[in-house]
C-alpha cells in the first residue's frame, strides 16, 4: 500500500471518529442535560412540533428532498426571478421620474406644506428645492422618460413596465429593505427568495434554488437577514456566491482531503445525522442532510457555472464585464448564467446608492453619475440578452430600491451640503419589472409635479410581492406555512396583484 493510501485511509478514519464522537456527545447532552426539559415541554404543546412535518400548507413538502421541482398551483409566466436591488435607493429624480415644474422651483425655499408633519432621516429646519440633476427624453415607442445618464438603458424601455409611484412606510434602510423582501420590517420573517423557493423548488439538483451575489464593496444595511429563511426550513436560505475567487467560501476541498474521502466524510456525518432525526423526527435535520449533499455536488456544478471567462468576446463587450474582479457587470451576467441552469431566485445587491451629497462620493452631481454607469450597461445587456435565449418570456426581472429620494436638497444638521443630494423619501419611488408575462412598454402610476406625492396607481410592498407571487403560480393569499400556531404568508395580511402591468 503506498504513503498515500495509508494518508487517506487515516484520514478517513479520522473523519468517522469525529462524527462517533459528536453522536456519543450530542447524545449524552440532550438525554442527561435536556432530556427531561424537552419531555415536560413535549407533553405542555402535546408535540406540536412533530406535527407540523405534516401540514406544510398546501405545498408537498418532502423534508428529504426539500429542493425537488414542485408545480405551482396554476400556470405561471415566470420559471424564475432575478431581483436587482440597489442598495441604499437611487433618485428616481434623476433617473425615470421627469419632473419640469421641479426645475422651476430650483434654490426656492421648500414650501412648509412639504415639512409639517413628515419625518426625515436628516433633513432639518427649511431646505432648498432642488430641481432634477439630469437632462431627459423620451424613448421608445412607449415615449418613456429616462435620463441622459442611461444611455443604453434608453434603449430597451419598451421591454419594461414602470411603477411610478411606490410607496413605503419605512425611511431608514434596514427596516425598508427588510419589508421589501421579507414581507415586514422587523427580523425574523423569511426572504422573499426563500418563499419561492419552498414553493417551486429548483430545476438544478447540482446548485442552491436561492443564489444571492453582492457587490459595491458592502452588505445592504439590513444584513444577510434580506435573504435569510426566517422560520422556514433553512435549506431555502440564500446562498452567497461570488464573482471573484471561489464562487462560494470553503467549496474546495481541505489540503490533503481528495474527493473520495470528502464524499466517505459527507457520508459518515449524514449518518449521524439520520441516526438523529429517526430519534427526534425533527424536519430540520433532514434539511442539515440534504445540505451537505447539495454542497458536495456544488463542488463540480458551481465552479463551472459561475465561471464566465469562458463567455464569449461579445458577451464581455455587451456587459461591460471585468473577469476576475468583483463588480456588478460580472454579477449581471452571473444571474443569466444561473437561470440559465435552473436556479429558480438570483438576488443581486448592489450598494452604495444612498444619495445624500455629504461628500463628493455620493453627490448627485459628482459620484452618482458613476454609479449610474456601472448599471447602464449591464442592466441593458440582460435584457437583450435573455431575449435572445428566449428566456426574457419566462424569467422576471425586478429592479428598485427600498425608497425613493425626496424633491428638496438635504440639509443636514439644519446646513445645506456643499455638494448635491436627496434625503430619504417613503412617500413615492420608482420600480420597474420586465419579462415573466409583464406588459412590455408601460408605465403604471404617476406622481405629482414634483415627484413628492403619489396622484395615481399607488403601490406597495406588498403589491409588489404579491404580483411576483402571482407570475410564479402561487395566490399570495393562499401561499402559506404554519408558524406559532398560525398560517404566516410573504404579504402578511396586505398585497394586491397589480393586473395592469400584467400582458
Amino acid at each position: 500500500m503506498t504513503q498515500k493510501e495509508l494518508n487517506d485511509q487515516r484520514l478517513l478514519r479520522e473523519a468517522q471518529d469525529a462524527v462517533r464522537h459528536m453522536h456519543t456527545r450530542r447524545h449524552f447532552l440532550r438525554e442527561s442535560a435536556m432530556g427531561l426539559g424537552a419531555l415536560a415541554i413535549g407533553s405542555l404543546l402535546g408535540g406540536c412540533g412533530r406535527r407540523q412535518e405534516n401540514v406544510m400548507s398546501s405545498i408537498a413538502f418532502d423534508p428529504a428532498h426539500p429542493l425537488l421541482p414542485k408545480s405551482p398551483p396554476f400556470a405561471g409566466k415566470a420559471r424564475s426571478v432575478i431581483y436587482l436591488h440597489m442598495a441604499g435607493a437611487p433618485s428616481q429624480l434623476e433617473m425615470f421620474d421627469y419632473k419640469p415644474e421641479l426645475m422651476k422651483m430650483d434654490g426656492q425655499d421648500c414650501p412648509g406644506s412639504l415639512l409639517e408633519g413628515k419625518q426625515f432621516a436628516f433633513i432639518r429646519g427649511v431646505p432648498k428645492m432642488l430641481g432634477p440633476q439630469a437632462k431627459f427624453a423620451q424613448y421608445g415607442e412607449s415615449r418613456a422618460w429616462v435620463s441622459e445618464h442611461l444611455p443604453h438603458f434608453s434603449t430597451v424601455v419598451d421591454e419594461v413596465s414602470f411603477l411610478k409611484a411606490v410607496t413605503t412606510d419605512q425611511f431608514n434602510h434596514a427596516p425598508a429593505q427588510l419589508l421589501l423582501h421579507t414581507g415586514s420590517a422587523r427580523l425574523g420573517r423569511p426572504s422573499m427568495g426563500s418563499w419561492v423557493t419552498y414553493g417551486l423548488g429548483t430545476e438544478n439538483q447540482n446548485l442552491p434554488g436561492f443564489v444571492v451575489l453582492t457587490s459595491g464593496g458592502s452588505f445592504p444595511d439590513a444584513g444577510k437577514s434580506v435573504w435569510g429563511s426566517g422560520f422556514l426550513p433553512s435549506v431555502y436560505q440564500g446562498v452567497q456566491c461570488r464573482s471573484e475567487g471561489d464562487p462560494v467560501l470553503f467549496i474546495g476541498d481541505p489540503k490533503g482531503m481528495n474527493r473520495d474521502i470528502r464524499k466517505a466524510s459527507i457520508e459518515a456525518i449524514n449518518k449521524a445525522n439520520q441516526q438523529e432525526y429517526e430519534e427526534y423526527n425533527d424536519p430540520e435535520i433532514l434539511s442539515r442532510i440534504s445540505q451537505y449533499e447539495m454542497a458536495y455536488r456544488m463542488q463540480i456544478a458551481a465552479p463551472e457555472v459561475m465561471n464566465i471567462n469562458d463567455e464569449p468576446a461579445y458577451i464581455h463587450e455587451m456587459y461591460g464585464t471585468r473577469p476576475g474582479k468583483s463588480c456588478f457587470a460580472n454579477n449581471i451576467l452571473l444571474a443569466r448564467k444561473l437561470v440559465e441552469k435552473g436556479v429558480r431566485y438570483v438576488q443581486l445587491f448592489d450598494w452604495g446608492w444612498d444619495a445624500h451629497g455629504d461628500g463628493p462620493y455620493n453627490a448627485l452631481n459628482v459620484g452618482m453619475i458613476n454609479k449610474y454607469r456601472s448599471i447602464d450597461k449591464a442592466i441593458t445587456a440582460l435584457l437583450l440578452d435573455l431575449k435572445q435565449r428566449g428566456l426574457l418570456e419566462e424569467t422576471l426581472v425586478v429592479w428598485g430600491g427600498e425608497f425613493g429620494r425626496t424633491p428638496m436638497m438635504e440639509n443636514r444638521n439644519g446646513q445645506q451640503n456643499p455638494y448635491k443630494g436627496r434625503d430619504h423619501h417613503t412617500a413615492a419611488f420608482t420600480l420597474w419589472m420586465a419579462g415573466g408575462g409583464i406588459r412590455r412598454g408601460f408605465t403604471y402610476g404617476e406622481t405629482d409635479e414634483i415627484g413628492y406625492y403619489p396622484v395615481s396607481g399607488k403601490v406597495e410592498a406588498f403589491d409588489m410581492q404579491a404580483t411576483i407571487l402571482n407570475q410564479l403560480g402561487f395566490d399570495h393569499e393562499q401561499f402559506t406555512y404554519p408558524f406559532q400556531g398560525r398560517p404566516f404568508r410573504l404579504t402578511d395580511v396586505s398585497g394586491k396583484v397589480i393586473h395592469d402591468i400584467i400582458a
